[in-house]
């Protein structure tokens, strides 16, 4: 889950802020995912308990993702122009 707690995102939100900046397309932002992952792993070791920690962070950044934004989103969608 990405609700973390408020003074853990008081450190992270700046540099997270400074860096989305820098986010001009889709490819910038796989690969600052990308290198997230390859320096949680060098931080802490690789294994595949570690590795699985990266992809259930992404999996679960990407469910949340669709059930926040993209679901009301599409909701508002078929209001707008009706159902398939």
């Amino acid at each position: 889950m990405p609700y973390i707690k408020q003074e853990d995102r008081k450190f992270l939100e700046p540099h997270l802020n400074a860096l989305s900046m820098f986010i001009k397309n889709g490819g910038d932002l796989n690969y600052c995912f990308t290198i997230l992952c390859k320096n949680f792993i060098e931080t802490f070791g690789e294994s595949y308990s570690k590795h699985s920690v990266c992809i259930s962070a992404l999996e679960n950044a990407k469910l949340e993702w669709y059930r926040r934004k993209v679901a009301p989103y599409e909701d508002q969608k078929i209001s707008d122009n009706g159902d398939v």
